[in-house]
């Protein structure tokens, strides 16, 4: 197994590292008695011989109760809590790391190796306030900082303590210099979701603002601002911020049409809504706006301009939903060989029950609905329409 294989590799060069400090102590003569000297080497012996008989169990008993023997081997101690909960031992890795914490006699660097293990054991547990109490420590010093303010982030967010997260995110980029703008504006936009919610508008703008000021081309932002401005009734204002949410991103366009669509009809500008569908037929390769510009042809003009039309942007831009709205529209218009096209409908429709609508573009998670936070890998702002999701 490749996991076993490079554990192995990893606790024989802890191992190997602890029998080299064990040399060392016995030419310097001050560590160990003979007897103790010859019992560890012996340890790290039969510890090594389990290893490469595939025994890694037995070889980690042996590796800790060295440890216990041998207080100077930290390394060792810190690598086998490391170990422990990575195999789920997260109690035993625990109880490891908080006894090498309380130790009298680390050096200070020793003591923030220890503290920062702590605090991911306590992660790993669901130990959260725990882990932030240690992780708020160690972000004081400028060696563990970045480290410590990267598990305070994903601290926060899973407590949605979106305020904290902000605060840390913006830290963290001060710290390395690693841009944070768009991860703080995905945290403004679950602050101005939440304020919209309990119907504080004025703070969801402002948190807007703020979104945009951290990142300009949030697309997220862009819908938000969109619907505070159609619920204010100000559908030319959420207009424009829906056209450009779309414009900055178009993979989104399938999420943004059904409310743009809906602001258009508001203000009665059919005209401005085909030309902007025209234009994201142009940018986005995806079968959306294709099939809304063909509904609109159909109102404004005919069931056969509107067949012809869509036929001939199908040519380009095969789709299982434009061939599902070919067909009705062939229905519509009269066309021959009817009972075929029912036959393919109902072969086309079971394919896209079938299929997800949206999927991360990092770990390639599927679902039926859209989420901001894919809830696979936990990344923002990854999980987009397919090409082939449709308007409804």
């Amino acid at each position: 197994m490749a996991w076993l294989d490079q554990w192995m590799w990893f606790v024989i060069f802890v191992a190997l590292a602890g029998l080299a400090g064990w040399v060392i102590g016995r030419r310097g003569g001050e560590q160990h008695s003979g007897s103790q000297v010859s019992k560890l080497s012996t340890t790290y012996f039969r510890g090594l011989n389990y290893l490469l008989n595939e025994q890694p169990d037995k070889a980690i008993e042996l590796f800790l109760h060295v440890a216990e023997l041998d207080k100077d081997t930290f390394e060792t101690q810190v690598a086998l809590g490391h170990l422990f909960r990575r195999r789920g031992e997260v109690d035993r890795a625990i109880r490891l790391h908080q006894g090498l914490a309380q130790r009298a006699d680390l050096t200070d660097i020793q003591k923030i190796q220890a503290l920062a293990a702590l605090g991911e054991d306590y992660m790993r547990a669901g130990l959260l306030d725990r882990a932030e109490t240690v992780f708020n420590d160690l972000s004081v010093l400028d060696q563990r900082a970045p480290q410590a303010l990267k598990h305070l982030i994903g601290i926060y967010q899973s407590e949605r303590d979106w305020e904290k997260a902000i605060a840390n995110a913006v830290r963290y980029e001060e710290v390395t210099g690693e841009s944070m703008g768009k991860l703080v504006a995905q945290f403004e936009c679950e602050l101005a979701d939440r304020q919209r919610a309990n119907g504080d508008s004025a703070a969801a703008r402002t948190a807007i603002v703020r979104a945009y000021a951290a990142d300009p081309h949030s697309v997220r932002a862009g819908i938000l601002e969109g619907r505070l401005e159609s619920e204010a009734g100000n559908p030319q204002a959420a207009i424009r911020a829906y056209e450009r949410a779309a414009r900055h991103d178009p993979d989104f366009l399938p999420v943004i049409l059904p409310a743009l669509l809906e602001c258009y009809a508001l203000v009665g500008e059919r005209t401005g809504a085909r030309a902007f569908l025209a234009e994201m037929c142009e940018h986005y390769r995806g079968i959306a706006p294709v099939l809304a510009l063909t509904r609109m042809i159909e109102a404004d003009e005919s069931v056969t301009a509107a067949r012809h039309y869509l036929a001939q942007q199908l040519k380009d831009r095969p789709s299982v939903r434009g061939e599902a709205a070919l067909i009705d529209l062939s229905l519509a218009d009269g066309s021959d060989a009817q009972a075929t096209l029912h036959d393919l409908k109902g072969i086309t429709d079971q394919l896209l029950v079938r299929n997800p609508s949206y999927r991360c573009n990092r770990c390639g998670f599927g679902a039926r609905s859209h989420h901001w936070q894919c809830p696979s890998c936990k990344e923002w702002g990854t999980v987009k329409p397919l090409l082939n999701y449709a308007v409804v």
